[in-house]
């Protein structure tokens, strides 16, 4: 049994160089590029103050955001450039508090936030009429950094963000449409 664990130990130390080698070299790739958002984008049937109604709702987002449990704002209202909230999110089955900054509030077509917590970043929603003017272009671009092996985790994590920031935005035209 004690063969056993010591194998087992040997195997995570080899597989904790193998992951910090990898960030390391993934880093170097890196150096001049800065880290290109994950973007996502939905058409809704809808009018963009519509839109805009629901989306700038902080304390209503976690019923369109699967991963976002629960907001709580830190400063009064009313909302805008400088507003704090702190947010439960759910990353990869990890429960995190994520403590946020509006950076940019301008109704109806620019949202930002600054990500405070452990995972940092940004995210900038912005919103346009489309082409016939009855309905809304959602663009959303969202950057992460991971509080450990950061080019690693972007690299793993990029494709399910991906994911699930699409859903979420799936998630807000139906609760808008509806």
């Amino acid at each position: 049994m004690i063969g056993f664990l010591l194998r087992l130990g040997r195997l995570g130390l080899l597989a904790a160089g193998g992951a910090i080698v990898a960030d390391r070299l993934l880093a170097r790739v890196a150096v001049d590029r800065p880290t290109e958002p994950i973007r996502s984008l939905v058409v809704i049937d809808a009018p963009i103050e519509r839109v805009w109604d629901v989306l700038a709702d902080v304390e209503h987002q976690p019923d369109w955001m699967d991963d976002l449990l629960s907001v709580r704002l830190v400063t009064p209202p009313p909302i805008g450039v400088g507003t704090r909230a702190e947010g439960t999110v759910r990353i990869m089955g990890i429960t995190v508090a994520d403590p946020i900054t509006i950076t940019e509030f301008d109704p109806p077509h620019r949202f930002a936030i600054r990500h405070e917590g452990a995972y940092t970043g940004s995210s900038v929603i912005t919103l346009a009429p489309n082409v016939d003017g009855t309905g809304t272009v959602v663009t959303w671009d969202e950057t992460l950094v991971a509080p450990v092996l950061p080019h690693l985790a972007d690299r793993l994590g990029r494709p399910i963000f991906r994911a699930v920031f699409q859903r979420d935005l799936h998630n807000l035209r139906s609760r808008v449409e509806a």
